[in-house]
């Protein structure tokens, strides 16, 4: 698992002024992400969009899988209102870690948000570094096991259900599943099931 390591003044602002973006930097619009070095240090701070425009710039994420004691995975299914894959199923609780938070900070932020999950006991499998031509993100992979009460908070998340394991490799490559949660399911199932 990796630490945030702010500093102690707040960050630069990103994009930072440049020979094609000269003058004075205007202080940036909507949620903030922490800009970040692979070993968690953060040198900046930036827009969600700038991060995700191509910038390349690592910002760090967080994953929830959950598992109940019959080893079945349950998933999110995505809102159509979402920019990347709408309405594909993924994992369960995922999210960007907000500037200022720390890793299992923004994990139960994001576990109540999505799913109203504010009680339980994350355990960490692993980190790795997920690069798109839109994005290159640091995720923090954590479980739970249980069959907690779960209710998926619409316009974010429409829904959500159990799969079993078998339902999932059934589901796999055909453009059902996002093509993150396949690999990384594809890299942790082992650590998911030796939980149980």
């Amino acid at each position: 698992m990796f630490d945030l390591v702010y500093p102690s003044d707040p960050a630069p602002l990103y994009p930072r002024p440049s020979i094609d973006r000269p003058g004075k930097q205007p202080f940036p619009k909507g949620e903030m992400l922490p800009l970040i070095e692979p070993n968690g240090l953060v040198y900046g701070q930036a827009p969600r969009a700038w991060c995700h425009g191509g910038s390349h710039a690592l910002h760090p994420v967080v994953h929830l899988h959950i598992v109940d004691r019959m080893g079945n995975i349950y998933l999110q299914k995505r809102s159509r209102l979402k920019n990347l894959y709408p309405g594909y199923w993924d994992t369960a609780v995922g999210g960007h870690i907000s500037y200022g938070e720390q890793v299992e900070e923004a994990l139960f932020r994001e576990a109540g948000e999505e799913l109203g999950l504010t009680a339980f006991n994350p355990q960490f499998l692993k980190t790795y570094i997920f690069q798109t031509k839109r994005d290159n993100e640091l995720i923090a992979v954590y479980a739970m096991v249980g069959h907690p009460d779960l209710h998926p908070d619409n316009p974010e998340v429409t829904e959500g259900r159990w799969w079993s394991v078998p339902q999932l490799e059934e589901a796999f490559g055909k453009g059902i599943i996002t093509p993150n949660f396949e690999q990384e399911f594809s890299a942790i199932r082992d650590q998911l099931m030796a939980l149980l």
